[in-house]
């Protein structure tokens, strides 16, 4: 096999490797994995069991710093760990200090930045975004290309539909009070936003509400509603049979 495994690495039974895989120092991987052509795995990274790993991915990458960043990189950054039962997919690229849970779906061509963690059973569609400082809950659905800005916090049972885009920053890159008020999106649990959408910084998406397509929410949504427009306005009641407490049994 043409690839390189540190001494150092621990692979457990019945896991199988492609071509020109690196495996780096200490890490860590699972029994009855499959790591696919080509992949990456920096140094400290632990996958857990019976994870699929595709071609082209990397895992555990060190973050860039411009000098004109806002996000300075952190010397001390922990390892990656990803959970049990996890697909990931071609082209992935997952950062260091990120973590996510057991039977997570990562689609091709998606990023996960460092200081994240995503919980259980989420679903992350091909070429989405989650920037660093994201808290992500289990059960959630983010589908392609959709993008959720840093400093974000997303509940339980979230759904974030096509080209859907989060921001953090009021100022657009300029005027120095900026540094003071950045702030991502929060969703709270069963809160949903629809193709296309654009959520302004700071905004809270309450319990179950629904941001609609092509709207921009440039307030805080209500619980139970469904907000639509430019700007996004109070429509009307999420019916009654999509709540998520109608729904349940189905998740």
């Amino acid at each position: 096999m043409n690839h390189h495994i540190a001494e150092s690495s621990e692979i457990g039974d019945h896991t199988e490797i492609g071509y020109n895989c690196v495996i780096s120092d200490n890490v860590k991987i699972g029994e009855k994995c499959m790591i696919g052509h080509n992949v990456v795995i920096h140094a400290g990274s632990e996958i857990g069991n019976n994870v699929r790993i595709d071609d082209n991915t990397i895992i555990g990458k060190k973050p860039l710093s411009s000098p004109r960043s806002i996000f300075k990189v952190d010397s001390n950054l922990e390892n990656s760990k990803i959970g049990d039962q996890c697909q990931i997919g071609a082209n992935v690229v997952i950062y260091c200090q990120s973590k996510i849970g057991k039977n997570c779906l990562i689609a091709d061509l998606a990023t996960i930045r460092e200081n994240v963690q995503i919980g259980d059973l989420n679903i992350i569609g091909r070429n989405v975004t989650i920037e660093n400082f994201v808290n992500i809950g289990s059960r959630c659905k983010f589908e392609t290309n959709s993008y959720i800005t840093a400093y974000s916090e997303i509940a339980d049972y979230c759904f974030v539909a096509p080209a859907a885009t989060t921001s953090n920053d009021n100022y657009m890159g300029r005027d120095e009070e900026r540094y003071q008020y950045f702030k991502g999106v929060v969703m709270e649990k069963g809160s949903r936003i629809g193709v296309n959408s654009t959520i302004l910084p700071g905004k809270t998406i309450h319990e179950d509400g629904v941001v609609a397509a092509g709207s921009v929410a440039t307030k805080d949504v209500s619980s139970e509603e469904i907000w639509l427009g430019v700007p996004a306005k109070p429509n009307k009641k999420v019916p009654e049979a999509q709540l998520l407490k109608n729904n349940m049994d189905k998740k």
